[in-house]
């Protein structure tokens, strides 16, 4: 079912050269390894260099704000750019410069201006890949080559864990971020191997060729009043309202359950999904265009309520780590999900990347709420409470879904 019936079909998808493809594919695996760096690990660096965890914790909200503010505008840069690989690129140059900042001036000024930078680099990053992406393939392809990102950026994501924990532990805490300035440079080779001639820039915006340009179908008036895109970015919202604190709700369940295995643990429970996001998201990609996107959907909500249920009711703290399986299944469908629909919606507007700033802005919002209701209702009414409500808003989440929420799939 098409979503603006009047808008022409796309192109048949065009075959990009398998150097391009396996480019993006290395490109993606790295650059999953460089954002590992700025993970945990800068608690536990700046911890080490003295820092009060007030100023920690000042750091690590200016990502997250900027984080927030930033992704309509990154979105619209994108749309914006006349090459994806330039800002791609200096978005990965300005992120290992944050890195050797930390590793080399850990000074409050420097890693201030180093998380801002970074942030601001991430906030195009997203967009860049998936226009990238879109322009190398095609809107009918891009089902199968978003469930391919999701692999190897999962895979960089493992790896890259198990590099900087080791670095950091048989080295020092600051060899993590020299670590993550050198992955840049593997990261930029790869995006070279991507060849620019092959990357259709109107198509990665989202446009469409029209024998008279029809100023109202590209205008970003008409794209934000799209009833499938904001349906789906409330959605999204609801999904990561119950979604993001789960984790750190259940791992504080399982620190006072079992402190002693509780860091193990707590690393099963991000192994696990990230292992079932590497095996499942291409086939996610082709169910995606053989079943359409709805079923997808429902299944994801679905787990997602299953989960929290579960970590309500389950007392185990290592069957905690099976039920994590349902949020390999929810990452897997939702890291491919979100680009596609945005694809599918946006489709013909040229503002595919402002788009995806739209539904960014809506997950940010949900994620930060998140953590801080799940918490409150948790010092207030127990965990098991906590979980059941976050149940709850999964469940509403998949009401929407199923009720008011369109086949955004093309065929032709």
């Amino acid at each position: 079912m098409s979503v603006v019936p009047d808008r022409p079909s796309p192109e048949p998808p065009r075959g990009p050269s398998r150097e391009s493809q396996r480019g993006l594919d290395w490109f993606i695996f790295f650059l999953a390894d460089v954002q590992t760096g700025f993970g945990p690990f800068i608690a536990v660096y700046l911890t080490t260099q003295k820092w009060t965890q007030v100023e920690i914790g000042f750091v690590l909200s200016i990502g997250g704000i900027i984080g927030l503010l930033g992704q309509m505008p990154g979105g619209a840069i994108v749309d914006a750019a006349r090459s994806e690989r330039v800002v791609a690129g200096c978005a990965v140059a300005a992120i290992g410069a944050s890195a050797l900042a930390y590793a080399l001036w850990p000074i409050f000024p420097v890693v201030t201006l180093a998380a801002t930078l970074h942030a601001l680099a991430s906030c195009v990053l997203g967009p860049a890949i998936a226009a990238i992406s879109l322009g190398l393939v095609g809107p009918l392809a891009i089902g199968e080559r978003l469930g391919r990102n999701a692999r190897f950026a999962s895979l960089g994501s493992g790896s890259a864990a198990a590099l900087m924990g080791a670095c950091g532990y048989f080295l020092s805490s600051r060899s993590v971020f020299l670590v993550t300035f050198m992955l840049a440079i593997p990261t930029l080779l790869s995006l070279a191997r991507i060849r620019e001639r092959e990357i259709d820039i109107a198509q990665a915006h989202g446009e469409v060729k029209r024998e008279v340009p029809d100023k109202r179908a590209t205008s970003v008036v008409a794209l934000v009043r799209q009833r499938p895109l904001l349906i789906f970015a409330g959605a999204m919202m609801l999904f990561q309202l119950a979604n993001a604190a789960m984790l750190p709700l259940m791992a504080g369940v399982v620190t006072t359950r079992s402190s002693q295995w509780a860091p193990v643990l707590i690393a099963a429970c991000i192994i696990v999904p990230q292992a079932i996001v590497a095996l499942c998201s291409p086939s996610v990609g082709r169910k995606a265009q053989a079943w359409g996107r709805r079923p997808l959907l429902l299944i994801a909500f679905a787990s997602l309520v299953i989960r929290g249920l579960l970590f309500a009711t389950v007392r185990d703290p290592y069957l905690l780590v099976m039920v994590q399986i349902f949020d390999g299944i929810t990452a897997a469908i939702f890291s491919v999900m979100v680009p596609l629909i945005v694809a599918d919606v946006a489709f013909g507007s040229g503002h595919f990347n402002l788009a995806q700033g739209i539904v960014g802005t809506a997950v940010g919002i949900g994620a930060s709420l998140s953590t801080v209701l799940a918490g409150y209702v948790s010092d207030k009414l127990g965990s098991s409470t906590a979980f059941m409500g976050l149940a709850g808003v999964a469940a509403f989440g998949l009401f929407v879904i199923w009720l008011v929420m369109p086949e955004t799939r093309r065929t032709a």
